[in-house]
């Protein structure tokens, strides 16, 4: 059986700290398929580190396009390379780990141009990179209109046996300009917050403030191990972290730093 992909809408990704909604420990996330040193996706789910790890990106959908996944030096989608991703799926979900598809990103070409236009892109995603059947499957800048739709089409799939996870990466604004509409379904597993390149949300040197009533932009392992985790914490909502990306975590080892206080 083919494995079975999460979605999560990630306009615009981030460094961020979880809002969960489930009684899931806490965990932490990674991005992964921007850089094509940053090692395998088995390789990255081997590390121990991380309970869900999103692929970067799915940006073009919508308006009639064919979908396109974009996995940077990793594989190539136009020679039907991406689906000898399989086997690191599999390995991925035997351990325990989630695997996310991350629909958008900070450019592309993604537009869901009517309620229709989404039901048809939630049929190929189905068919592609969750539980249906394609042969191109990896086995696995538009307008805020319509995601609700989408997340209500995926949602609807998880009758049909095995969950579908939806997750997101809105900025810490709310609700978000462009995935506030799709949040408000009520129907997403997991938000990881976009807090950096926010002024009113993100964390300065020594100023928990803006944090407290919001949470994180880049912050030292120190700070965010003493200050920041021990400030937010206590929030119901909390649950974890998510890291951009799997390379740049190889270089200062962040998420092993940060595990055994997340």
């Amino acid at each position: 059986m083919a494995p079975k992909l999460g979605i999560s809408l990630a306009f615009l990704i981030s460094i961020t700290l979880a809002l969960q909604f489930g009684a899931e420990a806490a965990s932490i996330a990674i991005y992964w398929g921007q850089n094509g040193n940053e090692g395998t996706l088995e390789e990255t789910c081997a590390t121990g580190n991380y309970e869900y790890v999103t692929l970067a990106f799915l940006p073009t959908l919508g308006n009639g396009q064919t979908p396109m996944i974009n996995l940077a030096g990793h594989c190539d989608p136009y020679t039907n390379r991406c689906t000898g991703l399989s086997s690191d799926i599999k390995s991925c979900q035997v351990k325990g780990l989630k695997v996310i598809l991350s629909i958008g990103g900070g450019a592309g070409s993604y537009c869901l141009s009517s309620k229709e236009d989404a039901r048809q892109v939630t049929t190929y995603l189905w068919n592609n990179f969750l539980g249906g059947i394609s042969s191109s499957r990896p086995r696995s800048g538009g307008t805020p209109l319509h995601w609700d739709d989408l997340a209500r089409f995926l949602s609807a799939y998880s009758k049909q046996g095995k969950k579908v996870y939806l997750t997101a990466a809105p900025q810490c604004s709310f609700p978000d300009a462009w995935v506030g509409g799709a949040l408000k379904t009520g129907l997403f597993d997991n938000v990881w917050v976009q807090f950096y390149n926010n002024p009113p949300c993100q964390y300065s040197s020594g100023d928990l403030s803006s944090l407290e009533n919001a949470w994180y932009g880049f912050i030292h392992v120190d700070d965010l191990t003493s200050k920041v985790l021990p400030a937010i914490k206590g929030s119901s909502k909390y649950g974890g972290a998510m890291l951009w990306s799997k390379y740049y975590d190889d270089q200062d080892n962040y998420s092993s730093s940060i595990k055994s206080h997340v």
